[in-house]
This record gives structure tokens, sequence and C-alpha cells, in this order.
């Protein structure tokens, strides 16, 4: 780390917590009109994030990067229109800020309203994904947040293209542009500085890559923590399930996009239906192009399966690879996922509707799905415009985390010369 990087690290804290204070206070015309800007932007700027995008994917390929992670970093022209589309879902959103959740009087007459106020300012860590640049940053300006975006080394260049996009929006609305600020190197210090809070300037920091990236978060920061450990999510396939719906879902789960974090890594199946729904469960993902592996059930139905270790019943692969197991009923898939399960998400497909709701209750995930695919685990598909990531914590906020959950509140009392009694 150079010697000048501490210093531009305070001075983006310092830009940061000024332009948090403006955007606490803008109006919500004015952080719409810079989303829709952005996203323009985006759309006029796609050949040059395409080109930036380029250089990243040949950095990552040449130092030998899994596909799995190829798949993360690379941007399509249907991706940057998926991203610019987000971007628009978000400026269409209620404006959260200032929004009244509660009021009541109290016998003193003292009126008591509860009302949201952002968070402040939020510190985004991520890794491959160039599209969390766009997320992040529309996701903070609609919530009134300033936000410090550290992207990883490897999509640095594609990160950098969007960001000026997102930029020229806070120009053409007259935002502070220090309301979205990326960090200018890929230094693994200039984390640590971040994690310390930056004297003060950074309420929240948010983690989303592997987990040595939220490992070190989770154990070095000194500020609160949005978490989201490991995405191990689990189809549980049960004795009443429709068997060709069980074959889509479960091949959509782990096959759509294998690197993303609802990607399913789990595959549970009944005992009183593994005779019957063991080798076209295992079959479909085969021919699919999916490695299982399984245990001796699962091994015996498909000779191609291959013998799971303990190691794959608790392990998020993000690859075409999936861990196959027979449970004892409902029972036995909820005490699996309670042992190897990351409390992110996990799907029941049946149809029987008590079983579905057992499930449902009692899964103590983040997201709990009955009969959707768990590629459905996305802020954008629960009509959040985007998400800044899942968060599998239990404080203030869990699972998808949109406008909403990136703020807090405070209570405003109106009174009319009330004194506290002696």
């Amino acid at each position: 780390m150079t010697t000048t990087t501490p210093a531009t690290m305070a001075a983006i804290g310092t830009a940061a917590r000024a332009a948090a204070r403006t955007l606490a206070l803008a109006a919500p015309a004015a952080k719409a009109d810079a989303l829709r800007a952005a996203a323009a932007a985006i759309r006029d700027g796609a050949a040059v994030i395409l080109a930036a995008n380029a250089r990243d994917l040949e950095a990552a390929r040449a130092a030998g990067r899994p596909g799995s992670f190829i798949d993360r970093l690379t941007l399509t022209p249907a991706r940057i229109e998926a991203m610019a589309a987000g971007v628009e879902a978000v400026a269409a959103l209620p404006d959260p800020v200032g929004a009244t959740t509660a009021t009541w009087t109290r016998p003193n007459g003292l009126a008591i309203s509860r009302v949201r106020v952002p968070l402040g300012v939020i510190g985004m860590i991520f890794e491959s994904r160039p599209n969390v640049t766009a997320d992040a940053g529309a996701l903070c300006l609609k919530s009134g947040n300033a936000v410090i975006l550290r992207a990883g080394s490897e999509s640095m260049n594609s990160a950098a293209a969007i960001h000026r996009c997102l930029q020229a929006g806070l120009a053409a609305a007259e935002l502070p542009k220090a309301a979205i600020q990326l960090v200018p190197t890929g230094d693994r210090q200039a984390v640590g500085l971040m994690l310390s809070g930056l004297d003060g300037a950074i309420d929240v920091i948010i983690p989303r890559g592997g987990r040595s990236l939220v490992e070190r978060v989770q154990k070095e920061a000194r500020v609160p923590v949005f978490a989201h450990l490991e995405g191990i999510v689990h189809v549980y396939v049960d004795k009443a399930a429709d068997l060709e719906m069980a074959k889509r879902l479960v091949v959509n789960a782990k096959l759509r996009r294998t690197g993303v974090c609802g990607a399913a890594e789990g595959l549970l199946v009944d005992r009183a239906v593994a005779d019957t729904f063991l080798k076209p469960l295992i079959g479909s993902l085969i021919e699919a192009g999916c490695e299982v592996r399984g245990d001796s059930a699962s091994v015996a139905a498909d000779a191609r399966a291959k013998p799971a270790t303990d190691a794959d019943w608790g392990h998020e692969f993000l690859d075409a690879i999936i861990a196959a197991r027979v449970v004892d009923g409902l029972d036995g898939a909820m005490a699996h996922i309670a042992r190897y399960g990351s409390q992110h998400t996990d799907c029941i497909v049946t149809d029987d509707a008590a079983t579905a709701e057992r499930f449902l209750r009692e899964v103590d995930s983040a997201i709990v799905l009955h009969n959707a695919s768990t590629q459905f685990a996305d802020g954008g598909e629960f009509g959040m415009g985007a998400e800044i990531g899942i968060a599998t914590g239990r404080f203030h906020a869990r699972g998808p985390v949109g406008v909403e959950q990136l703020t807090t509140f405070k209570y405003q009392v109106r009174g009319a010369g009330q004194v506290r009694p002696v």
C-alpha cells in the first residue's frame, strides 16, 4: 500500500459523510432523476462497459480462474440491459426516506411517530460481480445513503466503467458526485481501512463475495456488518411432489446460473419415493451437464453419480455440481438443512399443503420457498428493483437487502408544552 492510500481513503470518507448529509434531505424527484439518467448512461455506454469487461475477463482467464468465477464476472449486452432496467426499477420504487411506519398518541397528549431515515454512509466490498456497482449505487442513492464501493481487483475495469455512468446520473440531477464513490485501488489493505470505519465515516459494511472475504469482514470490522456468509441452498423433494415439476425446478435451481448465491447445492429426496424419483431426478441433472455427488442410494440409482464425501454436504460449489441424498421425510430434510445449511435459501417441492406450511414455518432460513426455483432468491425478483445482497444474519435486515433495509428510523415526538412529573 502506498503512503498516499490512507490519505486517499480518509478523503473519500470525509466526502461521503458530507454527501450523506445532502442525500438525507434530497427530494425524491432528484434521486429518481439521477437514477434514470444513470440508467440511460449505462445503455449509452454499453460498448465502453463491454470493452472494460473484456479486459477483466482476459486477465481472469490468464490467471486460471474457474468457469463459475468467469460467469459471475462476465457482462453481456443482455446483462447490461438488465442492469440499466434494474436501476430504472429502483428509481420507480416508493421513496422510503421520511415514510411514517407507525403513529400513536400517549395519554398525556404526546403524539409519537416512527419515521424512516437513511443509515448514513455504507461501505460495500464486493468481488467478481461488476453489476453490484450499479445495484449498490442505485439502492443506496434511493435510500438516501452515500456509498463507498470497493470492487475486487478482478472487476476493477468493469466497475469503473459502470461507476462513471452512475456519476453522470448524479451530475445530471445536481447531486454530489461523492454520493457514489469507487475506491481507486485494488490493494487489499484498503479494505482494512474501510473495516476500521474510516475514522467514523462509515456506518455499516456490506460484504458480497467469497467465504474468505466475508470471514475477514466479520472478523475485522469495527462497524456493523450485514452478514452473508454462504449460499448452501437445498431443494427437498417430498413424497407428495409432482415428479415432472420437481425435475424442472431442480435443474433450474442448480443450473440456470451456477455462480449465484441462490443456486441449489444440495438435493434431498424423500425416502418414501426414492425408488421412483431418485433416478429421474439425478438423470435430469446429469443430462443437463451437472455432476452429481451422492450417497449410496443416489449412486445405486444412477451409476454416473459419484460417491459424495462428508465435505460435500455443507459445501457451496458455485459450479455445475450438486450433492444428492435420501432423507427420512420432512423431518429428515429439515434436520439435514439445520446441520449443513447456511440459513440462506431452501425450497420444498410438494403438493401437500400441510407439509409445505411446516417447512415454510420451521426451516430457519432467510428465504424459504414452496414449489419455486431457488434462483428466485433475488431482490429484483422480489419486486425490490435490485438488491445489495442477501443477509443471513438476524439483526435489522434479513434476506434481500433493498431500499427499506438500507434505512433505520427515528422517533418524532410532538407536544404542547408537556413536562414530565417528578
